[in-house]
């Protein structure tokens, strides 16, 4: 069964930063493109980055390109995401998926985390 988890959440305050790691099971991770998504409250949810199965390719939501890292360890199996310079906006849920290509259209994504919630204070 093929699994998807994301760590790293939490309540900071403002100017923070967080990092957010994605782990998976049952899944050959370093063949799949990942991606972050966020969902904020009343929101829909929204692409935040995505990365390449090699790790060369990195592209964000234009928004934040300025503020986000994404990152892999295939060796480890691992996705990051670091965040900076933290926003009350930025409070949402925070996902990983795991797909073909590093498009940011949800529908693109085979397997997805459960979630981990971020808080940013002000």
């Amino acid at each position: 069964q093929v699994q998807l988890a994301e760590s790293g959440g939490g309540l900071v305050q403002a100017g923070g930063s967080l990092r957010l790691s994605c782990a998976s099971s049952g899944l050959t991770f370093s063949t799949y493109a990942v991606g972050w998504f966020r969902q904020a409250p009343g929101n829909e949810r929204e692409f935040v980055a995505s990365i390449s199965w090699r790790g060369d390719g990195k592209y964000y939501a234009g928004s934040m390109e300025d503020r986000f890292t994404i990152s892999r360890d295939n060796a480890k199996q691992l996705v990051y995401l670091e965040m900076r310079a933290l926003k009350p906006e930025d409070t949402a849920i925070y996902y990983c998926a795991a797909g073909q290509d590093v498009a940011g259209i949800e529908s693109r994504y085979d397997y997805w985390g459960p979630g981990t919630q971020v808080v940013i204070s002000s």
